[in-house]
């Protein structure tokens, strides 16, 4: 179906839908899409649970490369660090793993498929750069726990455990951290953000979701994009204010990010597409 005559919008500023997105040689195939990721080229990277795990495309939907073959057994989240360096999490090998901008593996953060119960890592779900360097780790399914590391890839602390009160969780989702290094953390079922402050200090949360997905903090407007399982997407201030919502996919976007032109980039692990939103001025 052709989608250039929708439009969505968040408040004041609104968009027009692309989708499908992408365009995949004949010789790979999408399959569970997960997450998504934009590098500093604009440059698109999407993780599935399926071979291949990564693929990029460029600001046009044009194929660039794919990578991960072999090393990637349940691509979940997917991040974007400094210097183009591409994060993996790999939920049920319960690893992390860093690529380098042509997707040669770098480093990994945990023992593949030797889970941990309180400690790095139990089926983890997502992970966050922070200014500083620092990596911050939502062990989402096993743990229920955030995981902080140095950007060496040290553990400096864990914070969290199951239940829903302040600080606790039942299945941390996703996880991004702002420039003022608040820490966000998508409680899933307990249906909020918790706010942190960087060295996992309680400072508050917002609701007003169900059961959060994917957090995208969109730095050329300073806003926070939170998608959850209504289908819905909410955009916040920086102060959890809400400024508008809408619904931009099919069935659930469990995957957003945006590039610094102001597109937004939606995936939904239900249906094998790619949603882009395109600023209206």
């Amino acid at each position: 179906m052709d989608t250039s005559a929708f439009n969505v919008g968040f408040g004041k500023q609104a968009y027009r839908v692309v989708r499908p997105f992408g365009t995949l040689p004949p010789d790979v195939k999408f399959g569970m899409i997960s997450k998504c990721a934009v590098n500093s080229r604009g440059e698109l990277h999407i993780c599935q649970r399926s071979d291949p795990p990564v693929i990029v495309f460029d600001p046009d939907g044009k194929f660039v490369r794919a990578f991960g073959h072999g090393q990637i057994a349940d691509s979940h989240g997917i991040a974007i660090l400094s210097g183009d360096r591409v994060m993996v999490v790999d939920r049920d090998s319960h690893q992390l793993l860093c690529f380098d901008p042509q997707g040669k593996l770098l480093f990994a953060l945990g023992e593949r498929g030797h889970a941990r119960f309180q400690a790095p890592f139990n089926h983890p779900t997502d992970v966050a750069e922070a200014p500083g360097g620092d990596l911050y780790v939502s062990d989402g399914y096993g743990n229920t726990m955030v995981h902080q590391f140095s950007a060496e890839g040290k553990l400096k602390r864990s914070w969290g455990g199951p239940g829903n009160g302040p600080g606790q969780f039942t299945t941390p989702h996703g996880i991004k951290v702002l420039a003022d290094g608040r820490v966000l953390v998508g409680d899933r079922e307990n249906n909020r953000v918790q706010v942190f402050d960087p060295d996992g200090g309680y400072l508050g949360e917002w609701r007003g979701f169900y059961h959060p997905m994917e957090i995208h903090v969109d730095a050329v407007r300073n806003l926070i994009y939170v998608s959850d399982q209504v289908p819905r997407v909410t955009a916040l201030t920086p102060d959890g204010h809400v400024v508008g919502a809408c619904k931009p996919v099919l069935a659930q976007g469990h995957g957003m990010s945006g590039d610094r032109a102001g597109n937004l980039y939606f995936v939904e692990t239900r249906v094998p597409v790619i949603t882009k939103l395109t600023p209206i001025n």
